[in-house]
């Protein structure tokens, strides 16, 4: 017997619009057609559906009651398509086989007439952030649409794809075919690192209030909600220095400089040291970094080993004999924002007792002029949350700040990127963390910036990274949380 297919899509065009339900139409596997529009259409052979937001709650909700067929093609976006070569029949085939709630499939990418392959990554527990690539299409059985149909989300107006994916991997997994399906016409053609800040944008305020609302029941359905604060930090060993400013770098001639100077020009009520980790640079920091050296103006580390990334040459820090009581970040082409940077990130620590601090920063370029989009102070954080929806998120924030001890106890994972997002998860989870909203912080945009521009396979590789420790996060609450004394007052506690 044929499954059959009821497929959905937005309107782009007439004319592209009526090619796809061309395209439908030759499969055998199609049931009914159905186009999504703002406004009235005039296609043939399918049906229209009015709606105002094709992700709202509402909207899936119509689908829901429409849909009659063995599953629900989902092109829910805003960019024209084309399928490729028996795509209908191949996600048919491989729903069947898997039994999966969803699939999803690599697609081609037209981005201003160059054709190019698009990869995506593995779906996995930790995959929670709202931002996720699925491609242009979602393929659902039928039972998830109905299933949604109980969910209480009725007034949420963008939430609603986002809601329907994380109910379908609560049925099963999500299971990706490593195949172009689909050609998808690119029509956001900016760099990764200009798409990096749109969900800190002021405009973007009501989708993550929605999205943080989401995620937080998903998180309560599978065990892994943190329910209560968590008890204060006891900061009370002693060091010789109060805290350490730790910068990594491999090749920054340009602006490590800068970035020493920044820290030396701190005023402070308490004493505090620079140490500095050079990853074998070979452009003439090493050189820089000597000179300030000699002066005992800092630190300089050159490890014996030669396998360690940026969160390795944290630990080469951390674990120094004069590293201080508070351990605090800055990139080798970042500055701290004034004199008084580290004095009020070390007045956090004792204002709340916390194990870490995480302040806020102003994107400039390379002359130190702000750009778009200014200041990111992420307050999307709150305390009774925030530990929480930093697993649906990208970052934290910077500076970050770290309790020595703490920082000891948990280690650095020695990797290149997000290694300082696997560290605010981790401590997340476990110890309170204080924000400083104020920027104290300027985070320089450049060519040389890691996450700049960065090609799929590259951006693939960070996604798929980030994923994993927000999976090893969430594992680590949901067994706490099986092991918690119900009459604790708080889920963090063993």
């Amino acid at each position: 017997m044929i499954r059959k297919v009821d497929c959905f899509f937005v309107f782009s065009n007439e004319e592209a619009s009526q090619k796809l339900v061309d395209q439908f139409r030759e499969s055998s596997c199609v049931s009914r057609v159905y186009v999504l529009s703002k406004f009235p259409v005039n296609l043939q052979y399918c049906q229209q559906v009015l709606v105002e937001e094709s992700c709202s709650c509402s909207t899936i909700r119509q689908i829901a009651k429409l849909v009659q067929a063995d599953f629900a093609f989902l092109a829910l976006g805003e960019s024209m398509l084309y399928l490729g070569q028996g795509a209908v029949e191949r996600m048919v085939q491989v729903a069947e086989n898997t039994d999966a709630p969803m699939v999803y499939a690599d697609y081609f990418e037209n981005s201003e007439g160059t054709i190019s392959s698009h990869p995506l990554i593995d779906y996995q527990l930790g995959s929670l952030r709202d931002d996720f690539n699925f491609g242009p299409v979602r393929f659902y059985r039928t039972e998830v649409l109905k299933a949604f149909r109980y969910e209480n989300y009725e007034t949420l107006k963008y939430a609603g794809c986002y809601a329907l994916r994380l109910r379908a991997s609560r049925m099963g997994e999500l299971v990706h075919i490593p195949e172009c399906l689909v050609t998808k016409i690119e029509t956001d053609t900016r760099s990764s690192g200009e798409k990096q800040f749109d969900y800190v944008k002021a405009s973007a305020r009501e989708r993550q209030l929605e999205m943080e609302q989401v995620c937080t029941a998903h998180l309560r359905d599978i065990g892994a909600l943190l329910l209560a604060p968590y008890p204060e930090t006891v900061l009370a060993q002693h060091f010789e220095y109060e805290a350490s400013v730790i910068i990594p770098v491999r090749n920054r001639v340009l602006t490590i400089r800068d970035a020493i100077v920044s820290v030396l020009i701190q005023k402070t009520s308490f004493r505090f040291n620079l140490i500095v980790v050079d990853n074998y640079s070979t452009d003439g920091t090493s050189e820089i970094l000597k000179e300030y050296a000699l002066q005992e103006k800092l630190i300089h580390i050159v490890p014996e080993r030669k396998d360690l990334g940026i969160g390795g040459c944290w630990n080469e820090a951390v674990f120094h004999p004069a590293c201080g009581k508070f351990a605090v970040q800055l990139d080798s082409d970042d500055l701290y924002l004034n004199e008084n940077t580290l004095q009020a990130i070390v007045d956090k620590f004792y204002e709340e007792n916390c194990a870490m601090v995480i302040g806020s920063y102003r994107m400039t370029n390379f002359n130190l002029e702000e750009i778009p989009p200014g200041v990111i102070d992420h307050r999307e954080w709150t305390d009774d949350n925030g530990p929480n929806n930093a697993l649906r998120i990208n970052g934290l924030g910077a500076p970050r700040a770290f309790y020595t001890p703490v920082l000891r106890e948990i280690r650095v994972p020695n990797v290149s990127y997000g290694e300082d997002y696997a560290m605010g998860l981790a401590i997340s989870g476990k110890y309170k963390i204080g924000r400083i909203y104020q920027p104290i912080y300027l985070c320089r945009r450049w060519d040389d910036n890691t996450d700049a521009s960065l090609n799929v396979a590259k951006q693939n590789a960070n996604d798929l990274y980030k994923d994993r420790i927000r999976t090893f996060e969430l594992q680590a609450r949901i067994q706490r949380n099986k092991r918690v004394d119900p009459d604790k007052a708080w889920m963090g506690e063993d």
